[in-house]
């Protein structure tokens, strides 16, 4: 049963598979993980680089595989939510809305100063210096904009910029290769030097790389076939991100050995991989891709988390205003302005205290990932429910839940242990702090809201 977004103020039917497609890719941010990531990794896992973001891609297909036994019975504007609510009850799911929404935001967040670290870099070749609220303003502002007036136009921008910014990496790795004169590197191969632990580690920062795929279910109302559309958009870009991901880590490693400086100790490694393929050219072009692909972003993070507020708000968990759309565009106009502000509060509070952009980019990142690793356990624990509910439950969704839950222990116990230097070792209290504000401004609402009998079909 799906929700139609002709009963709901939504644009219907709008949104093929690949505009439902670029939500969840764009989320993902692929760019950033070759520009930023990826030495992040190499101290990590060295060798073993590739193999970790390979491990990493098979434990969020794992997920991935469970959000498709509901993405494909039902949809909705609440994504993963509106599927916790279908197997716990709206006080069941509540506190995955309310995940979902720390996630997003601080997604958001690390979208708009992420633009500000590239929109200075570019502006400062040219001589030209601003404050970094002004590019991290400007580009929240467009972002709104484009989500405020239709969401076609939002995902049709999303896949333009990041197909974009994607072949020209696609373009340099395989210079990279070519420079080299062959795919093989039996170092990377045979995982020299890498040990489990630091493997298991790079799991983490790859888990990290991914989060973000499902978004493209909170376009429920809005996609075309939403059955089939949403669960492909899905599995399709944990595979799609996953295999890019590996071939960046492979060929970065692989490049990086002929310069004077370790790709772990390398700021803009892309940079020094396209001057040692004589192709300074790229470097220009990929630091502008960079910035497109910070907006992506924080043009994706609107669009999901405003269709939470807004499903949250038609559950009564939120005020009523909440789940109102515009009348002519057909978009949750309240709950993006909302949501937006929220996104500009918390990054120009992080600015005010001192933090460089970058310096939130990573706080703000690593902060979001406690939300994703929740609303994922949440996923793995209500599938086997619903679908008992729905007295469809087999051996195997068993199976792939209980496996999932295992390889969620990994990101886990990685992100809390061994414990990080601060101010990253309080970011776990700040995620319980949070949640627990929740629980306790939302649980008598969701009473309000009506309970629906766990794992009961919807």
């Amino acid at each position: 049963m799906s929700v139609t977004a002709a009963a709901t103020g939504l644009r219907a039917q709008c949104l093929n598979v690949w505009e439902v497609l670029a939500q969840s890719v764009a989320m993902l941010g692929p760019t950033m993980t070759p520009v930023l990531i990826v030495p992040l990794m190499y101290a990590s896992a060295g060798n073993a680089s590739w193999l970790a973001y390979a491990f990493g891609s098979l434990m969020l297909l794992a997920v991935a595989l469970n959000i498709r036994e509901f993405a494909s019975r039902s949809s909705s504007s609440g994504s993963i939510y509106t599927f916790a609510e279908r197997a716990f009850g709206v006080r069941g799911s509540l506190l995955c809305g309310w995940s979902l929404l720390w996630a997003y935001a601080l997604v958001g967040v690390a979208g708009i100063t992420g633009f500000a670290v590239f929109a200075n870099a570019l502006l400062g070749a040219l001589g030209v210096h601003v404050p970094f609220i002004v590019p991290l303003a400007f580009c929240l502002c467009i972002s709104f904009a484009l989500a405020y007036r239709d969401i076609r136009l939002s995902t049709i921008t999303l896949l333009l910029l990041e197909a974009g910014s994607v072949s020209l990496i696609v373009v340099l790795m395989a210079l990279v290769l070519v420079h080299h004169g062959t795919l093989f590197d039996a170092d990377q191969l045979s995982l020299r030097g890498a040990t489990l632990p630091g493997i298991g580690l790079g799991a983490v920062v790859a888990i990290f790389s991914l989060v973000g795929f499902e978004s493209a279910t909170s376009l429920g109302e809005e996609a075309r076939d939403p059955l089939r559309t949403i669960p492909t958009a899905v599995i399709a870009s944990v595979l799609v991100a996953g295999a890019f991901f590996v071939i960046c880590a492979y060929a970065e490693v692989l490049g990086a050995r002929g310069l004077a400086t370790p790709l772990d100790k390398l700021g803009t490694p892309l940079d020094a991989l396209a001057d040692s393929v004589h192709a300074p050219i790229l470097k220009l072009a990929i630091d502008a891709g960079a910035l497109l692909s910070s907006f992506s972003i924080t043009l994706a993070a609107l669009n999901a988390g405003a269709r939470i507020m807004f499903a949250m708000g038609r559950d009564g968990l939120f005020p009523a205003a909440l789940s109102r759309s515009h009348a002519r565009f057909q978009t949750p106009h309240l709950s993006l302005a909302l949501f937006s502000a929220i996104c500009l509060a918390i990054g120009a509070g992080m600015l005010a205290a001192g933090l460089s952009p970058i310096d939130a980019f990573n706080d703000t990142a690593t902060l979001g990932s406690f939300g994703f690793i929740a609303i994922y356990v949440f996923v793995a624990l209500g599938a086997p429910l619903y679908l008992k509910g729905r007295g469809e439950l087999k051996p195997h969704h068993i199976v792939v839940a209980v496996a999932t839950l295992a390889l969620l222990i990994i990101p886990a116990v990685g992100s809390v242990y061994p414990v990080p230097p601060p101010p990253s070792n309080y970011f776990p209290y700040a995620f319980a702090a949070y949640m627990a504000l929740g629980a306790i401004l939302l649980w008598r609402r969701g009473g309000r809201g009506g309970q629906v009998p766990l794992g009961a079909p919807r």
